[in-house]
């Protein structure tokens, strides 16, 4: 399942400040990884499925979404989320009765504003912040995608992770600098932490800021013999600011094409 993907969503349709970083595709043939990265990433393969979790093309999760302020969680949104590996996806919230949608499909994309019935093209800086999603997701890591850019993967080492735990650590590069670190459990393999650097627009001054975002994966479940994490939280700056919660996820279910074009008018929203 992809959290990354859905937490992006969330910050476009709730309103958080995002700033995207452009990234220039690169032939294939300068990717690499190192021995020790692909030992670690062979084993997380395993642990999540193995190639039933490769074979997974489609994805429906539903549950809910929980933002954070000083540390407490707030009003929880219900969520809808539907994914077609690589590029595309679906994200409908419910709250107080009212709908909203975003819908990206590689470089295009559109939202759905309930409260004011208006239907919209996503701009430009919020398309590359749903491709920045795609690249610093465990999905991106686990099926290679990242070669595709030329992205290099190499071996960090063991970081402590809590009381008599260890996890090992590989970091993604892409040619333009932009780094992902992702953390596996040492014992059991399982990815535990996704680290990275990004720009946000802080609330107050309005200005740019570089802030540490970290995504912690919690309670894994097994369904249709593929594992994953149910539980989601997101920290900045080592501050947790939200919480996803599955109820349910499927795979491999049949998506229809119209879950992705840009409905007509509003009246044609379910």
């Amino acid at each position: 399942m992809s959290v990354k993907f859905l937490l992006l969503q969330i910050c476009l349709i709730l309103g958080l400040g995002v700033s995207a970083a452009a990234q220039t595709p690169t032939s294939s043939s300068s990717a690499s990884i190192d021995e020790k990265s692909q030992k670690i990433i062979d084993r997380a393969l395993e642990v999540v499925g193995g190639q039933t979790y490769l074979n997974v093309q489609t994805v429906i999760g539903k549950g809910f979404y929980s933002d954070f302020k000083d540390g407490l969680p707030q009003v929880p949104v219900r969520f809808l989320d539907y994914i077609a590996y690589p590029n595309r996806e679906r994200t409908e919230f419910t709250s107080h009765g009212i709908k909203t949608i975003q819908t990206n499909t590689g470089d295009t994309g559109w939202m759905f504003d309930g409260a004011v019935k208006k239907i919209s093209d996503q701009t430009p800086a919020q398309i590359e912040e749903f491709k920045r999603a795609m690249r610093t997701s465990v999905e991106n890591l686990l099926h290679g995608w990242w070669k595709n850019e030329g992205a290099k993967v190499t071996y960090v080492g063991r970081r402590e992770a809590g009381l008599a735990k260890r996890n090992e650590t590989v970091k993604l590069t892409y040619p333009n600098g932009f780094w992902v670190e992702y953390e596996f459990g040492a014992r059991d393999g399982f990815p535990s932490k996704i680290i990275y650097k990004r720009m946000r627009r802080d609330p107050d001054s309005g200005d740019q800021v570089e802030t540490t975002e970290e995504d912690v994966l919690l309670k894994f479940i097994t369904e249709a013999g593929v594992t994953a994490p149910w539980v989601v939280d997101h920290f900045v700056n080592g501050k947790q600011t939200s919480r996803i919660n599955y109820e349910q996820i499927q795979y491999n279910q049949k998506l229809a094409d119209s879950l992705w074009a840009k409905p007509d008018n509003v009246k044609s929203i379910k």
